[in-house]
């Protein structure tokens, strides 16, 4: 993706090895030329043909061009990850999608990619046996992600599949892992799992079915998973779906495998004027989604924000469905994420849907102040990170 992480698409982009670069037609692997180190490349795509220009030649192709560096990596000028120029193992396919666009995708062997996936997922200084369970995790995604978007790649670089940022944000700690790990995946009844992770679950898990959709029906809740289950790191807290349990949970801080995250718990803020501003600035977005009844797209038809109520919520107390209550009607919101980029501050989504509102009202019954206490950073489903380093190091597991 670019540097915003906002497309694939692409009409141009220039690249070098690090050592001497090939380039072939692909099809038919001819070789179209070779590019000394450092020497820069640039691809094109015009009028349903890609060019390869070079400081003194150009060639084309209506096929797709493939890139190669036998003795070094390959670097993606402009493009940076971590703050880093970008360079990348394996080979690139300068891969036709319209008439001007095409895709870069870069074709790698798995545990090469879990290299640059592990420490980026991942802070590299975690216990090894936490970037151990990350690299497995990583590894099963790759192979079996939640959703498979496209016939042209597995997985993007960002956190819509898993972030993998290359070459040169590689450390040893995270290489280390992964070799360590090499070729194991995690099972269930004979099946590669969809190993998910987030960065913090707050305490508790959550059921698979309470946060994702299915990706190919759209159903919500989704089938059940049976090893995606809501779990506590206490086994002797109980399920947090009852309003008063998660509100005891989420406005205190209980020991779990979680607290060392700054996220463990926050809170947000808001005037009611504030957060009508945001909500009629988000639902017509999230709209979109299909999980918004009924959808919303005028804003001007919002009135006066009178109720949150939280119909129903996870073992996890995240919150499944909620309704947003205004004088001119009332909306159904599914599913955490939705939720969460609902309810934003300053342009900024709720860490997590594990959240309970506190509304403030004056003597007329008039919502004056809204405040969120929640807990955790991300979906919640899986593996916790902060919860698997704490294990690692404290519990030894």
């Amino acid at each position: 993706m670019d540097n915003n992480f906002k497309t694939l698409d692409k009409q141009e982009v220039t690249m070098y090895g690090t050592a001497c670069l090939h380039v072939y037609e692909s099809g038919t692997e001819k070789t179209i030329c070779k590019v000394s180190e450092e020497e820069l490349i640039t691809f094109k795509r015009i009028n349903n043909i890609t060019y390869a220009c070079t400081d003194n030649k150009t060639y084309q192709t209506t096929k797709d061009f493939i890139v190669c560096c036998p003795n070094g990596v390959i670097g993606i000028c402009d493009l940076k990850r971590r703050g880093k120029q970008a360079l990348y193992r394996g080979e690139f396919k300068i891969h036709a999608t319209k008439p001007d666009k095409f895709y870069l995708i870069n074709t790698i062997e798995l545990e090469e990619y879990l290299k640059g996936v592990v420490s980026n997922e991942m802070p590299y200084y975690f216990e090894l046996e936490a970037l151990k369970a990350q690299a497995v995790a990583a590894r099963n995604y790759a192979i079996k992600p939640r959703t498979k978007v496209s016939k042209s790649y597995d997985v993007v670089d960002s956190v819509a599949s898993q972030v993998y940022f290359g070459y040169n944000t590689e450390t040893k700690e995270g290489n280390k892992a992964v070799e360590e790990t090499e070729g194991i995946l995690a099972f269930y009844n004979t099946e590669p799992i969809l190993a998910l992770y987030s960065s913090c679950a707050g305490g508790y898990t959550e059921n698979y079915s309470y946060t994702f959709s299915d990706p190919d029906s759209k159903q919500f809740p989704s089938p059940l998973k049976p090893y995606l289950l809501a779990k506590p790191d206490n086994k002797d807290t109980v399920a947090l779906n009852r309003e008063e349990n998660a509100f005891n949970f989420y406005t205190t801080t209980p020991e779990t495998y979680d607290n060392e995250s700054k996220y463990f718990r926050w809170t947000r803020e808001w005037t009611r004027t504030e957060l009508e501003d945001a909500l009629k600035t988000n639902l017509p977005k999230q709209s979109k989604t299909g999980f918004v009844r009924p959808e919303y797209y005028d804003n001007t038809n919002f009135g006066t924000l009178k109720d949150l109520r939280v119909v129903r919520r996870g073992n996890s107390g995240k919150i499944i469905y909620l309704d947003i209550v205004t004088t001119n009607g009332k909306y159904r919101i599914e599913k955490e994420l939705v939720i969460r980029r609902l309810f934003t501050k300053n342009g900024s989504a709720l860490p997590s849907a594990n959240v309970v509102f506190v509304i403030d009202t004056d003597l007329d019954n008039q919502i004056t102040n809204i405040k969120a206490y929640g807990g955790g950073y991300g979906h919640g489903v899986g593996m916790s990170q902060y919860g698997a380093n704490y294990m690692a190091k404290e519990l030894k597991k």
